[in-house]
Protein backbone atom coordinates (compact mmCIF):
# COMPACT_ATOMS: atom_id res chain seq x y z
CA UNK A 1 0.00 0.00 0.00
CA UNK A 2 2.77 2.38 0.95
CA UNK A 3 4.65 1.70 -2.64
CA UNK A 4 1.13 1.92 -4.31
CA UNK A 5 0.62 5.54 -2.25
CA UNK A 6 4.04 7.06 -3.44
CA UNK A 7 3.70 5.67 -7.24
CA UNK A 8 -0.04 7.86 -6.98
CA UNK A 9 1.85 10.80 -5.31
CA UNK A 10 4.66 11.07 -8.68
CA UNK A 11 2.39 10.47 -10.78
CA UNK A 12 0.01 13.27 -9.81
CA UNK A 13 3.95 15.98 -9.89
CA UNK A 14 4.72 14.32 -13.44
CA UNK A 15 0.83 15.31 -14.60
CA UNK A 16 1.21 18.81 -12.85
CA UNK A 17 4.28 19.16 -14.40
CA UNK A 18 3.59 18.24 -17.82
CA UNK A 19 0.44 20.65 -17.75
CA UNK A 20 2.55 23.62 -16.45
CA UNK A 21 4.96 23.30 -19.40
CA UNK A 22 2.41 22.73 -21.65
CA UNK A 23 0.95 26.33 -20.59
CA UNK A 24 4.49 27.72 -20.77
CA UNK A 25 4.71 26.85 -24.97
CA UNK A 26 1.29 27.86 -25.88
CA UNK A 27 -0.30 26.15 -28.64
CA UNK A 28 -0.84 26.82 -32.14
CA UNK A 29 0.89 28.61 -35.02
CA UNK A 30 -0.39 32.64 -34.07
CA UNK A 31 1.97 32.21 -30.99
CA UNK A 32 5.02 31.00 -33.02
CA UNK A 33 4.73 33.37 -35.56
CA UNK A 34 4.27 36.34 -33.47
CA UNK A 35 7.22 35.38 -30.61
CA UNK A 36 9.87 37.72 -30.28
CA UNK A 37 13.69 36.87 -32.60
CA UNK A 38 16.74 37.91 -31.16
CA UNK A 39 18.95 38.58 -33.45
CA UNK A 40 22.11 38.82 -31.18
CA UNK A 41 21.25 35.02 -31.27
CA UNK A 42 21.46 34.78 -34.98
CA UNK A 43 24.33 36.77 -35.15
CA UNK A 44 25.88 34.35 -32.35
CA UNK A 45 26.76 37.38 -30.02
CA UNK A 46 24.55 35.75 -27.40
CA UNK A 47 25.17 31.85 -26.63
CA UNK A 48 21.99 30.27 -24.43
CA UNK A 49 22.59 27.74 -22.14
CA UNK A 50 22.29 23.97 -23.18
CA UNK A 51 20.52 21.98 -20.86
CA UNK A 52 21.39 18.83 -22.96
CA UNK A 53 24.24 17.43 -25.11
CA UNK A 54 23.72 18.71 -28.37
CA UNK A 55 24.69 16.48 -31.32
CA UNK A 56 27.74 16.93 -32.84
CA UNK A 57 28.49 18.42 -36.57
CA UNK A 58 29.40 15.03 -38.18
CA UNK A 59 25.96 13.96 -36.62
CA UNK A 60 23.51 17.19 -38.33
CA UNK A 61 25.21 18.08 -41.18
CA UNK A 62 28.04 17.18 -43.80
CA UNK A 63 31.08 19.27 -43.88
CA UNK A 64 31.27 22.20 -46.67
CA UNK A 65 34.44 22.26 -48.39
CA UNK A 66 35.70 25.32 -49.86
CA UNK A 67 36.59 25.16 -53.31
CA UNK A 68 40.19 25.27 -53.39
CA UNK A 69 41.63 27.27 -56.55
CA UNK A 70 43.69 25.72 -59.08
CA UNK A 71 47.05 26.22 -59.17
CA UNK A 72 49.65 25.03 -61.78
CA UNK A 73 53.65 25.49 -61.16
CA UNK A 74 55.06 27.75 -63.41
CA UNK A 75 51.60 28.74 -65.36
CA UNK A 76 48.89 31.09 -64.49
CA UNK A 77 45.58 31.77 -66.24
CA UNK A 78 46.15 34.32 -69.12
CA UNK A 79 44.31 37.92 -68.05
CA UNK A 80 43.31 37.54 -71.94
CA UNK A 81 41.53 34.14 -72.42
CA UNK A 82 42.21 32.43 -69.00
CA UNK A 83 43.85 29.65 -70.49
CA UNK A 84 46.80 28.59 -68.28
CA UNK A 85 50.51 29.95 -69.94
CA UNK A 86 54.10 30.17 -68.49
CA UNK A 87 54.33 33.06 -66.03
CA UNK A 88 56.63 34.43 -67.12
CA UNK A 89 54.66 35.86 -69.37
CA UNK A 90 52.58 37.35 -66.61
CA UNK A 91 53.58 41.02 -66.53
CA UNK A 92 54.39 40.95 -70.43
CA UNK A 93 51.86 43.05 -72.75
CA UNK A 94 50.31 42.01 -75.74
CA UNK A 95 50.57 42.97 -79.28
CA UNK A 96 47.77 44.42 -81.71
CA UNK A 97 48.25 43.02 -85.44
CA UNK A 98 46.53 44.80 -88.53
CA UNK A 99 46.47 42.01 -90.72
CA UNK A 100 45.35 42.31 -94.56
CA UNK A 101 41.76 40.42 -94.94
CA UNK A 102 41.79 41.16 -99.58
CA UNK A 103 41.67 37.89 -100.52
CA UNK A 104 45.00 38.29 -102.52
CA UNK A 105 46.50 38.28 -99.01
CA UNK A 106 45.46 34.70 -97.96
CA UNK A 107 46.27 32.43 -96.74
CA UNK A 108 47.03 34.64 -93.35
CA UNK A 109 50.42 33.18 -91.45
CA UNK A 110 50.11 32.72 -87.95
CA UNK A 111 46.78 34.03 -87.26
CA UNK A 112 45.75 30.49 -85.02
CA UNK A 113 48.40 31.93 -82.23
CA UNK A 114 45.86 34.78 -81.78
CA UNK A 115 43.93 34.91 -78.75
CA UNK A 116 41.36 37.66 -79.86
CA UNK A 117 40.69 38.65 -83.61
CA UNK A 118 38.57 41.88 -84.32
CA UNK A 119 37.03 41.87 -87.64
CA UNK A 120 35.27 45.25 -89.36
CA UNK A 121 34.92 47.27 -91.72
CA UNK A 122 38.35 48.98 -93.03
CA UNK A 123 36.76 51.41 -95.68
CA UNK A 124 32.97 52.05 -97.15
CA UNK A 125 34.44 51.13 -100.61
CA UNK A 126 35.62 47.46 -102.23
CA UNK A 127 32.47 46.15 -101.42
CA UNK A 128 33.24 47.46 -97.36
CA UNK A 129 36.26 45.14 -97.34
CA UNK A 130 37.10 44.08 -93.75
CA UNK A 131 40.36 44.02 -91.94
CA UNK A 132 41.67 41.97 -89.44
CA UNK A 133 43.31 43.02 -86.12
CA UNK A 134 44.55 39.88 -83.57
CA UNK A 135 45.39 40.62 -80.19
CA UNK A 136 48.72 38.39 -79.94
CA UNK A 137 50.18 37.90 -75.84
CA UNK A 138 52.96 35.34 -76.87
CA UNK A 139 54.08 37.19 -79.57
CA UNK A 140 57.50 35.73 -78.37
CA UNK A 141 57.12 32.68 -80.42
CA UNK A 142 56.12 34.14 -83.89
CA UNK A 143 57.99 33.07 -87.05
CA UNK A 144 55.92 34.17 -89.32
CA UNK A 145 52.42 36.44 -88.76
CA UNK A 146 50.49 38.43 -91.71
CA UNK A 147 50.63 39.90 -93.64
CA UNK A 148 50.81 42.88 -92.19
CA UNK A 149 48.77 46.32 -93.40
CA UNK A 150 47.59 49.84 -92.20
CA UNK A 151 45.53 51.12 -89.58
CA UNK A 152 42.59 52.92 -89.22
CA UNK A 153 41.53 55.35 -85.92
CA UNK A 154 39.28 52.30 -84.69
CA UNK A 155 42.16 50.23 -84.55
CA UNK A 156 44.04 52.66 -82.50
CA UNK A 157 41.60 52.77 -79.57
CA UNK A 158 40.65 49.35 -79.83
CA UNK A 159 44.33 48.66 -79.22
CA UNK A 160 44.61 50.78 -76.52
CA UNK A 161 42.10 49.11 -74.33
CA UNK A 162 44.87 45.68 -73.79
CA UNK A 163 47.95 48.21 -73.42
CA UNK A 164 49.26 46.47 -76.70
CA UNK A 165 51.56 47.49 -78.81
CA UNK A 166 49.59 48.32 -82.46
CA UNK A 167 51.52 46.81 -85.26
CA UNK A 168 50.70 48.00 -88.73
CA UNK A 169 52.32 49.58 -91.86
CA UNK A 170 51.24 53.05 -92.36
CA UNK A 171 47.90 54.54 -92.63
CA UNK A 172 45.79 57.55 -93.57
CA UNK A 173 46.46 61.20 -92.12
CA UNK A 174 43.23 60.57 -89.90
CA UNK A 175 44.81 58.44 -88.24
CA UNK A 176 47.36 61.13 -86.96
CA UNK A 177 45.61 62.52 -84.26
CA UNK A 178 45.01 59.21 -82.23
CA UNK A 179 48.62 57.84 -82.87
CA UNK A 180 50.22 60.68 -81.09
CA UNK A 181 47.92 59.88 -77.69
CA UNK A 182 50.02 58.93 -75.02
CA UNK A 183 47.84 55.46 -74.15
CA UNK A 184 48.91 54.79 -78.23
CA UNK A 185 52.35 52.61 -78.38
CA UNK A 186 52.62 51.62 -82.13
CA UNK A 187 55.47 50.29 -84.61
CA UNK A 188 54.65 51.24 -88.28
CA UNK A 189 56.17 49.56 -91.40
CA UNK A 190 60.08 48.23 -91.02
CA UNK A 191 58.63 44.62 -90.29
CA UNK A 192 60.13 41.61 -92.62
CA UNK A 193 59.28 40.88 -96.34
CA UNK A 194 59.12 37.64 -97.82
CA UNK A 195 58.66 36.92 -101.37
CA UNK A 196 55.43 35.12 -102.15
CA UNK A 197 55.13 36.10 -105.47
CA UNK A 198 52.32 39.07 -104.64
CA UNK A 199 52.70 42.53 -105.13
CA UNK A 200 54.87 44.47 -102.66
CA UNK A 201 52.00 45.45 -100.21
CA UNK A 202 51.17 41.75 -99.71
CA UNK A 203 54.29 40.86 -98.72
CA UNK A 204 54.92 42.38 -95.17
CA UNK A 205 54.88 39.87 -92.04
CA UNK A 206 56.42 40.05 -88.30
CA UNK A 207 58.76 37.22 -88.47
CA UNK A 208 61.04 36.04 -86.36
CA UNK A 209 63.22 38.66 -84.09
CA UNK A 210 61.44 41.53 -85.87
CA UNK A 211 59.66 42.55 -82.33
CA UNK A 212 62.75 42.16 -80.30
CA UNK A 213 64.73 44.47 -82.15
CA UNK A 214 61.87 47.24 -82.77
CA UNK A 215 61.18 47.37 -78.68
CA UNK A 216 65.21 47.72 -78.49
CA UNK A 217 65.41 50.62 -81.04
CA UNK A 218 62.19 51.99 -79.07
CA UNK A 219 61.29 53.88 -75.89
CA UNK A 220 58.48 51.31 -75.16
CA UNK A 221 58.46 48.60 -72.74
CA UNK A 222 57.47 45.34 -73.20
CA UNK A 223 56.00 44.99 -69.58
CA UNK A 224 52.38 46.75 -69.03
CA UNK A 225 52.96 49.99 -68.50
CA UNK A 226 50.60 52.77 -66.67
CA UNK A 227 47.31 52.62 -69.43
CA UNK A 228 46.67 48.82 -68.19
CA UNK A 229 43.61 48.39 -66.83
CA UNK A 230 43.92 45.00 -65.62
CA UNK A 231 41.86 42.00 -67.31
CA UNK A 232 39.76 42.84 -70.04
CA UNK A 233 36.82 39.73 -70.02
CA UNK A 234 34.95 38.59 -67.17
CA UNK A 235 35.94 34.90 -67.65
CA UNK A 236 33.40 31.87 -65.26
CA UNK A 237 34.96 29.53 -63.02
CA UNK A 238 32.83 27.46 -64.58
CA UNK A 239 31.76 26.20 -68.37
CA UNK A 240 29.15 28.45 -69.39
CA UNK A 241 25.73 26.76 -70.81
CA UNK A 242 23.53 29.80 -72.20
CA UNK A 243 20.50 27.01 -72.74
CA UNK A 244 20.10 27.09 -69.54
CA UNK A 245 18.99 30.40 -69.75
CA UNK A 246 14.48 30.85 -70.90
CA UNK A 247 16.40 34.22 -73.05
CA UNK A 248 19.08 32.24 -74.84
CA UNK A 249 18.49 31.50 -78.58
CA UNK A 250 20.07 28.94 -80.42
CA UNK A 251 23.31 29.75 -83.23
CA UNK A 252 24.95 27.44 -84.40
CA UNK A 253 25.93 28.95 -87.84
CA UNK A 254 26.30 33.16 -87.83
CA UNK A 255 26.64 35.10 -91.66
CA UNK A 256 27.52 38.50 -90.93
CA UNK A 257 27.00 41.09 -93.13
CA UNK A 258 30.57 41.96 -94.85
CA UNK A 259 29.86 41.44 -98.60
CA UNK A 260 33.24 41.35 -99.94
CA UNK A 261 34.15 38.58 -97.72
CA UNK A 262 30.97 36.77 -96.30
CA UNK A 263 32.30 36.22 -92.96
CA UNK A 264 30.79 33.15 -91.45
CA UNK A 265 31.28 31.41 -88.13
CA UNK A 266 29.97 27.39 -87.82
CA UNK A 267 29.78 25.91 -84.41
CA UNK A 268 31.81 22.55 -84.42
CA UNK A 269 30.52 20.15 -81.52
CA UNK A 270 33.28 18.21 -81.43
CA UNK A 271 35.51 20.86 -80.48
CA UNK A 272 32.39 23.12 -78.82
CA UNK A 273 33.92 26.28 -80.73
CA UNK A 274 33.40 28.15 -83.40
CA UNK A 275 35.41 28.07 -86.90
CA UNK A 276 35.65 30.93 -89.26
CA UNK A 277 35.00 31.00 -92.93
CA UNK A 278 35.27 33.67 -95.06
CA UNK A 279 35.76 33.66 -99.09
CA UNK A 280 33.57 30.48 -99.34
CA UNK A 281 35.92 28.44 -97.83
CA UNK A 282 37.65 27.25 -94.23
CA UNK A 283 40.30 29.77 -92.92
CA UNK A 284 43.52 27.38 -92.64
CA UNK A 285 46.99 28.76 -91.51
CA UNK A 286 49.72 27.03 -93.27
CA UNK A 287 52.01 28.14 -90.87
CA UNK A 288 50.52 25.59 -87.92
CA UNK A 289 49.71 22.52 -90.57
CA UNK A 290 46.50 24.46 -92.06
CA UNK A 291 44.89 24.81 -88.58
CA UNK A 292 40.99 25.78 -88.78
CA UNK A 293 40.73 29.48 -86.95
CA UNK A 294 38.28 28.86 -84.53
CA UNK A 295 36.90 30.56 -81.40
CA UNK A 296 35.68 29.35 -78.09
CA UNK A 297 33.59 33.41 -77.85
CA UNK A 298 32.09 35.12 -80.34
CA UNK A 299 31.29 39.04 -79.24
CA UNK A 300 28.79 40.32 -82.00
CA UNK A 301 29.05 44.35 -81.67
CA UNK A 302 26.39 46.64 -83.10
CA UNK A 303 28.30 50.15 -83.77
CA UNK A 304 27.48 53.39 -86.09
CA UNK A 305 30.46 54.96 -87.89
CA UNK A 306 31.64 58.23 -89.95
CA UNK A 307 32.88 58.35 -92.91
CA UNK A 308 35.52 60.82 -93.37
CA UNK A 309 36.40 61.43 -96.78
CA UNK A 310 35.48 60.56 -100.18
CA UNK A 311 37.71 57.67 -100.65
CA UNK A 312 36.07 55.81 -97.73
CA UNK A 313 37.97 56.22 -94.85
CA UNK A 314 36.11 56.28 -91.80
CA UNK A 315 35.40 55.89 -87.93
CA UNK A 316 33.52 53.88 -86.07
CA UNK A 317 32.02 55.43 -82.86
CA UNK A 318 33.26 52.94 -80.14
CA UNK A 319 33.12 55.48 -77.90
CA UNK A 320 29.07 55.10 -77.11
CA UNK A 321 27.02 53.70 -74.25
CA UNK A 322 23.74 52.46 -74.21
CA UNK A 323 22.25 55.46 -72.41
CA UNK A 324 23.03 57.61 -75.64
CA UNK A 325 22.35 55.10 -78.06
CA UNK A 326 20.02 52.07 -76.43
CA UNK A 327 19.81 50.94 -79.89
CA UNK A 328 22.86 50.95 -81.36
CA UNK A 329 24.86 50.03 -77.96
CA UNK A 330 23.55 46.04 -78.34
CA UNK A 331 24.78 43.22 -79.95
CA UNK A 332 25.44 39.18 -79.34
CA UNK A 333 27.58 36.88 -77.00
CA UNK A 334 27.68 33.54 -78.54
CA UNK A 335 28.80 30.49 -77.06
CA UNK A 336 28.73 26.47 -77.06
CA UNK A 337 25.97 26.89 -79.55
CA UNK A 338 23.57 29.43 -77.99
CA UNK A 339 23.42 32.96 -78.05
CA UNK A 340 22.27 35.88 -75.44
CA UNK A 341 21.16 39.74 -76.37
CA UNK A 342 23.89 42.43 -74.84
CA UNK A 343 24.61 45.80 -74.56
CA UNK A 344 27.82 47.29 -74.97
CA UNK A 345 29.74 51.06 -73.55
CA UNK A 346 33.05 52.47 -73.63
CA UNK A 347 33.56 55.15 -71.88
CA UNK A 348 37.07 57.15 -73.48
CA UNK A 349 39.44 55.99 -76.03
CA UNK A 350 42.04 54.16 -74.22
CA UNK A 351 38.74 52.35 -71.96
CA UNK A 352 38.10 49.07 -72.10
CA UNK A 353 34.62 47.99 -73.89
CA UNK A 354 32.31 46.26 -72.00
CA UNK A 355 30.00 44.26 -72.51
CA UNK A 356 26.60 43.50 -70.36
CA UNK A 357 24.13 41.26 -69.88
CA UNK A 358 21.13 42.96 -71.55
CA UNK A 359 19.01 40.79 -69.16
CA UNK A 360 20.77 41.83 -65.68
CA UNK A 361 22.82 44.23 -66.77
CA UNK A 362 25.79 43.17 -65.55
CA UNK A 363 29.00 42.67 -66.70
CA UNK A 364 28.34 39.16 -69.38
CA UNK A 365 30.57 36.68 -68.11
CA UNK A 366 32.47 34.63 -71.18
CA UNK A 367 34.16 30.96 -71.14
CA UNK A 368 37.42 30.35 -71.20
CA UNK A 369 39.35 30.40 -74.55
CA UNK A 370 39.83 32.62 -77.94
CA UNK A 371 37.29 35.26 -78.87
CA UNK A 372 35.83 36.44 -81.90
CA UNK A 373 34.70 40.38 -82.27
CA UNK A 374 33.01 41.61 -85.22
CA UNK A 375 32.29 45.01 -84.86
CA UNK A 376 29.07 45.68 -87.41
CA UNK A 377 27.97 48.78 -89.39
CA UNK A 378 24.60 49.90 -87.80
CA UNK A 379 23.01 50.52 -91.23
CA UNK A 380 23.72 46.83 -91.93
CA UNK A 381 22.54 45.09 -88.28
CA UNK A 382 19.22 43.41 -89.16
CA UNK A 383 21.36 41.74 -92.34
CA UNK A 384 23.03 39.56 -89.25
CA UNK A 385 21.80 35.86 -90.22
CA UNK A 386 21.70 33.72 -86.86
CA UNK A 387 20.50 30.15 -87.54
Amino acid sequence: MKRMDLNKKSLTIFLAMTLAMASLSGCGKDDSSNSDVNFADIAGTNQPQQTQEQPSVDETTEEIETPVEETREGMYRSEITNEWIDESLQNQRPIAVMVDNEKKALPHFGLTEADVVYEMMNSTQNGRVTRLMAIVKDWGKITQFGSIRSTRPTNVMLAGEWNAVLCHDGGPYHIDAYIAKPYNNNFSGGFSRVKNGKPTEFTEYICTGDLDKKFSNSKYTTEYNEYYQGPHYNFSNTELNLGDRDDSFSCTEIQLPFPHNSSTLRYNESTGTYDYYEYGQAHQDPQHNNAQLTFKNLLIQNCSFNQLDPNGYMIYNVVDNPNNNPNVCVGYYITNGKGIDVTWLKADQSDKTIFMDKATGEEVEINTGKTYVALVPSDSWNDVVIN
